[in-house]
């Protein structure tokens, strides 16, 4: 928090530093933002710590500074939940200097919720601004006392008294909060000067500017300059005359050598605009702008400096647990970077104008902006809508990342208010309406995979879905996109997606008793992240599907020939500007670690966006000995943008090595028999399986039970035992046979001498529809599970439709019991429960003795427990288990969205389907288990 003393500090900085400048000066009333705060006097006249003065921290919502009432916006149809109308008034002093007298001195709130109400000196500033998440300013020279104190009363209505206002931002899909939650500051101006300087600076260098004066003058000129952030100035100065007595100047001029402004080349200059009377500097004014040119071209699609663009973005709020809408440097950052390393090259402003600094992040770091006019389902009326719509330009104009406006959101629009936007917009960007097809582009929210008749991939208009694939627990987002994408990029009017949505929005309660993360039922959690930015499974697989370079599929062995094809999915650059690198990698076992056996750089190929080459991996020997190969892709940047990985060796293959690893001596087998069982040992080992359907009854060692028991079971499928047979010769192994009259026919136990316990379920011959899940399960106590390390696809779980992301290695992961989007409390990723995929050993750690499990059968399915179901379930996003803990899987099911089933999620995410013959060589569940104790 900002100390008094520092905020007169940085102010008297500020002000001797610009007393002979004609720049604009800013001076800050508040905090610059959440983390750098100035306490105002405070009063809040409704519910948590109402009725008194006291301090409140500015910026901030004051209901997480414990103050108010919490609302989620659907509140308002709520009979039994109060619904906040609490007011805020705060009082701040502030002095100013004397000599500031003949300037114009502007306040400006940079947002305020929602209904604000200025005073200086106990006068009005101006109009009551309606409206929450706007820049607003009110000319206050003539209210100050110079050279005194002066008094700020702010009153600002949580809830505004135009209806319109309510509808529109109060009685939304989000959390709604109250408070001056961004920064208030002066805005000082010399007598004369720049009002507004709005910038179209295109592609090629060329620019025009409208220049907009407080008053008209005589004598006066323009000059615009600009410069590198080096500081060095490129080109000559470009001057034109105002004619005397206008207020409002055209310029316009081109700079040679410029380098245009993209997401992936976020190249940025200063431009400085000086008003001049003769020789005289009246004012000059900064923006930092980009160069790029943006167009809709009609039944084609968006273009960025004469490229097609197809977004590939992020549904993003404005929001953090312990702070609500009051955000800082570290939040923004935060959320560009994760959006990034996603690889997307786009963020929605959802639902509302984000804050300035945000965008000055994107514009310097590279990301496409939809910049959003508020109206989440319905609009503001044609009285207040203008004035947003109009303050939205002013504020965000000169950004290059902002490339197109939102007019609101499904449904949140009136019409008539989009004339706005092309009266004020000089750079006459696209205006689209989320999830209607109008003006050329059509961003239908939420498509069903098969969507639609004459639209989309089947229509005539550009398509990019403003809201896709929405999320809810562990549904939606990255699963089901690959599907989405493939069939989108088959059509040339594919512009693009925007998913559903960044983060869950959980709010710290500070009404409640102790720690309390709220995301209000299954309205908010809908997160490819956690609220506190915790990376979900969906994370690595959008990372994957979205890289802007893709190898295309290839197989690996031993014998590979070392080529990889890489596509460029770039749109600006091409692949001789990024980086690659390859790792060769024997997996480590147990408690050994993972041993490198080759690395090294490729040569990057020239290759052109759109285009495909082939890249040589020299590996030398370095396969001979390795389990995995890892190939990274960098951007230009040094930036991962992704690893791939894939095993060099098969599943059986590891299994021999690993089996000639932990093979202990030869011991002789001891069988007896009881009513019930076969038990069968050897020294420090005891099993027992059942005579009535061969299923696993116990194990023990020498440290005691392993509670590993019930199965197999066919997992998937009914089953009936037609014959058991089991048999023991003087000094060979031990095996059971249990034949059945559908799936697995044929299952075998063989203990062998070693000490090893090998399964063998057959393969499916008949035909099977409609299956969530197949193959064998068992059963052991969750409860005594302490952890897990396996090699496999990981860390994070599986589901049928989001396989990628999930990379072949060695992972380590202790029990959690995180039910997605729920436990705010203790979030813990990667999940512990679920599927996991293409197992090749797993080492259970538990508080009884570890065991260990060895498969050879090929992309193996491998079931770990049951994520608990969410309380609050919707659509398809808790997909059906087995009956068991632990299962060994030939197929699993997808899962759905909040809105929709798997099966509408396109061919992949439907249920599986298998169709054997007699004669097939398939391939057996095939799995071996370790029991003995370690000790």
């Amino acid at each position: 928090m900002m100390t008094v003393r520092a905020l007169i500090f940085v102010f008297c900085i500020l002000f001797s530093n610009s007393i002979f400048s004609q720049n604009t000066q800013i001076v800050y009333l508040s905090g610059t933002d959440a983390a750098h705060t100035v306490d105002w006097d405070f009063y809040c006249t409704d519910g948590q710590n109402s009725g008194e003065w006291t301090k409140i921290p500015v910026p901030s919502n004051w209901e997480l500074q414990g103050f108010g009432t919490y609302n989620y916006g659907h509140d308002w149809k709520k009979a039994n939940i109060k619904l906040g109308k609490e007011h805020g008034l705060y009082k701040h002093e502030f002095e100013i200097p004397a000599s500031w007298k003949g300037k114009t001195v502007n306040i400006v709130f940079d947002g305020s919720m929602t209904d604000t109400e200025v005073k200086i000196n106990g006068k009005l500033a101006g109009e009551i601004h309606q409206g929450a998440f706007y820049r607003f300013k009110y000319d206050i020279s003539k209210l100050l006392k110079y050279g005194k104190i002066n008094l700020l009363e702010v009153d600002v209505a949580k809830h505004s008294s135009n209806e319109s206002v309510n509808q529109a931002e109060r009685q939304a899909d989000f959390w709604i909060f109250g408070g001056i939650f961004r920064p208030v500051f002066l805005e000082v101006l010399p007598g004369s000067h720049i009002k507004r300087a709005a910038i179209d600076a295109k592609a090629d260098g060329s620019f025009k500017s409208f220049i907009e004066l407080n008053g008209p003058g005589l004598g006066y000129s323009v000059a615009v300059q600009l410069f590198d952030l080096e500081g060095n100035q490129m080109g000559q100065t470009i001057r034109d005359k105002i004619e005397d007595g206008n207020v409002e100047k055209w310029i316009s001029g081109k700079f040679e050598n410029v380098k245009s402004w993209n997401p992936e080349w976020p190249n940025l200059y200063d431009m400085k605009i000086s008003l001049k009377k003769g020789e005289e500097v009246l004012h000059e004014t900064t923006e930092r702008i980009g160069f790029r040119t943006v167009e809709l071209r009609e039944h084609d699609g968006f273009y960025v400096n004469g490229e097609k663009v197809v977004f590939k973005g992020v549904n993003r709020h404005s929001f953090w647990p312990e702070t609500g809408r009051c955000l800082s440097e570290e939040h923004h950052l935060t959320d560009i970077r994760l959006i990034k390393e996603m690889n997307m090259n786009a963020v929605r402003c959802s639902h509302y104008v984000p804050d300035k600094r945000f965008l000055e992040l994107c514009d310097s770091l590279g990301l496409f902006v939809l910049d959003e006019v508020t109206g989440w389902q319905n609009s503001y009326d044609t009285i207040v809508g203008p004035k947003r719509v109009k303050e939205t330009i002013l504020k965000d104009e000169n950004h290059p990342s902002v490339v197109i406006w939102n007019h609101g959101n499904e449904g949140g629009w009136d019409f008539a208010n989009e004339k706005g936007f092309h009266e004020y917009d000089i750079q006459k960007r696209p205006v689209i309406y989320p999830w209607l097809l109008r003006n050329g582009a059509d961003t239908h929210h939420y498509p069903a995979y098969n969507y639609a008749i004459g639209r989309y991939i089947n229509g005539n208009d550009p398509f990019m879905a403003a809201e896709l694939l929405h999320g809810l627990y562990d549904g939606g987002l990255g699963a089901g996109l690959e599907e989405y994408w493939k069939k989108y990029q088959s059509s040339p009017l594919h512009a693009g997606g925007f998913l559903w949505v960044l983060a869950d929005e959980a709010v710290l309660r500070t009404d409640l008793e102790g720690t309390v993360y709220d995301g209000d039922g299954n309205h908010a959690p809908d997160g490819i992240l956690g609220p506190h930015r915790e990376k979900e499974g969906s994370f690595y697989t959008v990372k994957e599907i979205w890289s802007p370079v893709q190898v295309k599929p290839v197989t690996i062995n031993r014998r590979w020939n070392g080529k990889l094809f890489l596509e460029n999915k770039f749109i600006f650059t091409n692949l001789k500007d990024c980086s690659f690198e390859w790792k060769a990698i024997k997996t480590g076992f147990d408690k050994t670690e993972n041993e490198i056996t080759g690395k090294g750089t490729c040569q990057s190929p020239f290759t052109e966006p759109g285009e495909t080459a082939a890249i040589k991996v020299n590996f030398g020997k370095a396969l001979q000995k390795a389990d995995l190969l890892l190939f990274t892709a960098n951007d230009p940047h040094g930036n991962e943008l992704y690893t791939w990985s894939w095993p060099v060796i098969q599943t059986d293959e590891k299994a021999a090595e690993l089996i000639k690893m932990i093979a202990g001596n030869p011991s002789e087998i001891e069988v007896s028999e009881s009513e019930k069982a076969v038990t069968v040992s050897i020294p420090g080992l005891e099993v027992s399986l059942s005579k009535m359907n061969g299923t696993l009854l116990s194990v023990k060692n020498r440290k005691g039970v392993v509670s590993f028991t019930g199965g197999p079971v066919p997992a998937g499928g009914n089953t009936e035992i037609t014959d058991l047979q089991w048999s023991k010769e003087p000094g060979k192994n031990f095996t059971f046979e249990i034949t059945t009259n559908n799936y697995p026919e044929k299952i075998k136990w063989t203990l062998e001498k070693n000490g090893l316990l090998l399964l063998e379920a057959s393969p499916l011959q008949n035909e099977l529809r409609d299956i969530d899940f197949f193959g064998i399960s068992f059963n052991y106590p969750e409860e005594k599970c302490k952890g897990i390390k396996w090699m496999g696809r990981g860390p994070y779980r599986v589901w049928k439709n989001r396989i990628k992301g999930s990379n072949m290695g060695v992972w380590d992961k202790t029990y959690n019991n995180t039910v997605t989007g729920e436990s705010f409390n203790n979030l813990v990723y990667p999940e512990f429960k679920g599927y996991h995929g293409d197992l090749y050993w797993a080492i259970m750690q538990t508080t009884e003795s570890d065991f260990t499990i060895i498969s050879e059968t090929p992309h193996l399915y491998f079931q770990l427990f049951k994520p608990e179901k969410p309380k609050h379930l919707a659509g398809g996003t808790h997909p059906p288990f087995p009956e068991g803990d632990i299962s060994f899987l030939y197929e699993i099911p997808a899962i759905g969205t909040k809105f929709k089933q798997p099966e509408a999620l396109g061919p992949g995410s439907s249920k599986g389907y298998f169709r054997g013959h007699k004669g097939d060589e398939g391939y057996p569940i095939k799995v071996w288990f370790d029991f003995r104790s370690k000790e």
